[in-house]
């Protein structure tokens, strides 16, 4: 629920970069809030066309935040906002997508901001994120 709600605290915030929790948490709430929306548009029965006048006011509210989330996350795996745009492509595109959304973001620093896992973290950049030695063979 926090991510969801730090998402309309960055509503039109197209900087910086968004982890994956934050991303699919705020997706989440998005679809769980609109089934519950449409359930209570069955039950009020106004409708705009196909659709109930809450679940129109609902899409309307959470278009930008989940675009812009989407913008974030994509700078996470060091990617432009442009990248968006690859979905317009019919299958390819949207899985295209889809993988770069459930792809590890960047470790550190990137050209779109510092990594927002180590900043929740609380480590700084300054520290150099150092991986593991693999060895071949037997340690002499």
């Amino acid at each position: 629920m926090n991510e969801f709600i730090t998402c309309f605290k960055k509503y039109a915030v197209f900087k910086g970069r968004a982890r994956r929790r934050e991303y699919w948490m705020f997706y989440l709430f998005s679809i769980i809030s609109a089934i519950i929306i449409t359930v209570l548009d069955l039950f009020i029965g106004i409708k705009v066309g196909e659709y109930g006048i809450l679940t129109i006011i609902f899409g309307l509210i959470l278009f930008i935040p989940t675009l812009s989330v989407a913008v974030r996350r994509l700078h996470d795996v060091d990617k432009s906002g442009w990248m968006m745009f690859i979905s317009l492509i019919p299958i390819i595109g949207g899985i295209w997508l889809l993988i770069l959304f459930v792809t590890s973001g960047t470790i550190g620093d990137n050209k779109y901001g510092s990594d927002p896992k180590m900043v929740q973290l609380g480590i700084t950049s300054d520290i150099p994120v150092v991986a593991p030695e693999v060895t071949n063979g037997p340690i002499a």
